[in-house]
């Protein structure tokens, strides 16, 4: 049985072939995966001599064939010279950067006698299954070892490694092909992962010591056990052995792998108990190791395998100390866990390094992708994105989500509700917000919400003798964050479990302050530490909430006054703290509609029910937008200057609702007394361009004073086209934005537009508007106010 690729390389050089397609194999392929219609793309992985990549092209598919040797595949080209439709890749599909596959997927992929020749058989079928479009289908042809002569043992598989493989797929057909098993496996390939035991021992307690050994792309080890789950390298230690020892020495004698204890360390104990027995297990991180993977102990073990970590989550039945050994090195790549007792060793132990040539690649094209934005102008961050491993700090997200050059975050953690609490965001508004903070050689920074990824893009930016202290609130967002660090980080990055709301602890605080501050959660409120713990001059960027919108504001410090100097739209996952803003909301229409007053209490709204179900009274602004306008800013305009500002949000369709504003959507909107007006987009044009489609602002109201509202609301419109928007989408006016501390007295603020917060006070200035300091309002004072030219 040949394993290495020059073996193959010689094979099919010298005229050799393999078993030819037979006619069962066509039909079975003909009629149990047809080509879509339209046209369907088909993978043939180990192509060979190209015999079934040509059969697939005369069915109507559109085929990509690889093979890792080229002697194959040159003669592939050569013999089926006059076949078209099939592109031939020189592909190690095991090993190999999968880049010259097709993006979208396939509706075909098959496997034909070479799925016993590879490896990593887990790692590589899951990464072929999650390349299946929606309806396609995995096709493995194999021999079988009922039917396989005993010295041929190894081209075939036993009905347990068939078991194995059809594991987690919705469908499964098996068929038969002239003794050759043909699996067509439908549907996602995912099996949950659970921590499992194995049969109860005699013994009064449990020690043992476990391997976690990752290869040169950064996949973690793993061995399927006769017990039919997954295990990591490890025993029980013996007599006065260490653990380290311990972990290196059954590495050696279950997978071959050799070891040296000085490159073992000891990163957690994970106390637990088997069937009632208490259980001590040592996480040994192995950071290097030589030799060859073999199976040493066939009689305990099937296989040995590196799997990817994003994978981990749906791989079956894993060892619970193995499950919880992963989880200490990796915290959240195995979901849903049961808690265990593990204390954490401060083990001082260098980075270890690993990365598939898949990630190189796709980090340089999500960096290319932010430069191209124009999100990181300066060397310093480019270098930073093309250089920090972002996948290294979300191990359970695949590459392709993990360097998403786009809008997306990858969500690191949610609550009891399914709302996200932590991310990793997305990577041009990280760019974004560490321009922003002029950072210099050797600067200190302090980073509010924690991940490790950014800190560590920080650190990238400020140098050898630059350090960044991030602080979070939740114990597991710090575990993990720690857990990164050491595994990939720089030695620069402090991380701390506290309420970033009070700041670094003092000690770790330098003096004179920190070069620059950045906050990486929704804040509704500026907490006095950070201005406080900001050096005089250093910058402070962090998502600030007014009236329900977000946008990652940079501020300056001069003294006790921060100035705003950039804005940029912008989300994130919200403050756990003790900054966390609870929102009032005041339901309406049974649930069917909410009022949001995020800036304020609720004022009465009695009589809008009643209002609501009356008469609609609506305001045409005469202000029109086409496709792709911008119009975040025409929002934070309105909640800074519109008296009573709320936001309107529907629960209902459109049509059920009579609103206008779109299901799980929201409006800006003001209230009078028994009395709302709120302001929607109605599409005003049409066409099949998207130049030729045009929408204009329209006011609808309710109530008496519904008319003075939607006039009022109408003018906001109306000013904010005059005085803040631009033709050109970046282009908009910003207002000047100065934040006090609370307290300060009315006759110490400049004149604008005064948002009071628990700890700040915010006075913003908009072009157009003189603006004054407001008095507490009356009910008709709010509705007499006017909102144009001041």
């Amino acid at each position: 049985m040949y394993t290495a690729r020059d073996e193959w390389e010689k094979h099919f050089s010298e005229g050799n072939g393999f078993r030819q397609v037979g006619e069962r194999e066509r039909e079975l392929l003909a009629e149990h995966t047809p080509v879509p219609d339209g046209g369907g793309r088909a993978l043939d992985v180990g192509c060979g001599t190209g015999e079934l990549a040509a059969y697939l092209a005369s069915l109507g598919y559109t085929v990509d064939a690889c093979d890792f040797a080229g002697s194959a595949l040159a003669r592939a080209r050569k013999e089926h010279a006059d076949v078209e439709g099939v592109r031939w890749l020189h592909l190690d599909i095991e090993r190999d950067d999968p880049a010259p596959l097709h993006s979208d997927g396939y509706d075909l992929v098959v496997m034909r006698l070479m799925y016993p020749f590879v490896q990593d058989r887990g790692r590589v079928l899951h990464g072929l299954g999650e390349r299946l479009r929606d309806g396609g289908a995995l096709v493995v042809i194999t021999p079988v070892a009922a039917n396989t002569p005993e010295e041929r043992r190894g081209i075939a598989l036993d009905e347990d490694e068939i078991a194995v493989l059809a594991a987690g797929w919705e469908t499964v057909e098996r068929l038969d092909a002239d003794g050759l098993a043909v699996l067509v496996l439908r549907g996602p390939c995912h099996v949950d992962t659970g921590a499992v035991e194995k049969r109860p021992t005699t013994a009064h307690a449990l020690t043992g010591a476990l391997a976690v050994v990752s290869d040169a792309a950064g996949r973690v080890l793993l061995g399927r056990s006769r017990r039919n789950m997954l295990e990591l390298p490890g025993g029980k230690t013996r007599g006065p052995e260490g653990f380290a020892e311990a972990a290196v020495r059954e590495l050696a004698e279950e997978t071959g792998l050799v070891a040296d204890p000085a490159d073992a360390y000891v990163v957690t104990m994970v106390v637990d108990d088997s069937h009632g027995i208490p259980r001590l297990t040592a996480v040994v991180r192995i950071t290097a190791w030589t030799g060859t993977l073999t199976d040493q102990e066939p009689e305990l073990f099937d296989r040995w395998e590196f799997f990817d970590l994003h994978a981990l989550a749906c791989v079956g039945p894993v060892f619970a100390p193995a499950a919880s050994a992963l989880d200490a090195v990796w915290p959240g790549v195995i979901p849903d866990l049961p808690p265990v007792i593990s204390y954490q060793l401060a083990a001082d132990r260098p980075p270890v390094p690993g990365e598939p040539a898949e990630a190189a690649r796709l980090r340089q094209a999500m960096a290319e992708t932010v430069i191209d934005g124009g999100w990181a102008p300066s060397e310093a961050v480019r270098d930073a994105l093309r250089t920090v491993p972002r996948h290294r700090y979300a191990p359970e997200a695949n590459l392709a989500a993990a360097y998403d050059g786009g809008d997306r975050a990858v969500i690191t953690r949610r609550d009891e509700t399914g709302t996200a609490i932590s991310s990793v965001s997305a990577a041009w508004l990280q760019a974004d917000m560490i321009e922003h903070l002029h950072l210099q050689p050797g600067a200190i920074v302090f980073e509010a919400g924690s991940g490790g990824y950014n800190a560590e893009l920080i650190a990238h930016v400020t140098g050898p003798d630059g350090r960044v202290v991030t602080v979070d609130i939740d114990p597991w967002v710090v575990r993990r964050t720690r857990a990164f660090l050491t595994e990939a980080g720089s030695g620069r990055v402090t991380a701390v479990e506290a309420d970033a709301a009070h700041g670094a602890p003092a000690h770790l605080v330098p003096r004179g302050g920190f070069d620059a501050s950045v906050i990486t959660y929704n804040c509704w409120d500026i907490s006095p530490a950070w201005r406080e713990q900001l050096a005089e001059g250093g910058r402070l960027v962090l998502p600030l909430e007014v009236g329900g919108y977000t946008r990652a504001v940079t501020f300056e410090r001069h003294g006790e006054v921060l100035h705003a100097r950039h804005f940029t739209y912008c989300g994130f996952v919200r403050d756990q703290g003790q900054q966390a803003h609870a929102v009032p909301v005041v339901p309406l229409l049974d649930g069917g509609l909410t009022l949001r007053f995020d800036d304020g209490t609720a004022p009465d709204t009695e009589g809008l029910e009643g209002a609501l179900r009356g008469r609609r009274h609506e305001v045409a602004t005469g202000v029109t937008m086409g496709a792709n306008s911008y119009f975040g800013s025409l929002h934070l305009y309105a909640a800074t200057t519109l008296p009573a500002f709320c936001r309107l949000h529907a629960h209902q369709d459109p049509e059920e609702g009579e609103t206008g504003i779109g299901k799980d959507r929201d409006a800006p909107a003001t209230v009078g007394d028994a009395s709302l007006a709120y302001l929607i987009h109605v599409q005003t044009k049409d066409g099949d361009r998207p130049e030729d489609k045009e929408w204009e602002w329209v006011v609808h109201a309710f109530g008496e004073e519904g008319p003075q509202l939607a006039e009022q609301l109408a003018a906001t419109v109306r000013a904010w086209d005059r005085h803040v928007r631009a033709e050109d989408n970046d282009k908009h006016a910003d207002p000047v934005l100065t934040v006090h501390p609370a307290g300060t007295p009315d006759h110490l603020l400049p004149t604008g537009e005064v948002l009071d917060k628990a700890s700040s006070r915010l006075v913003f200035r908009w072009p157009g508007r003189d603006g004054h300091l407001p008095a507490p309002a009356r009910r008709t004072d709010t509705v007499a106010a006017t909102t144009g030219d001041a």
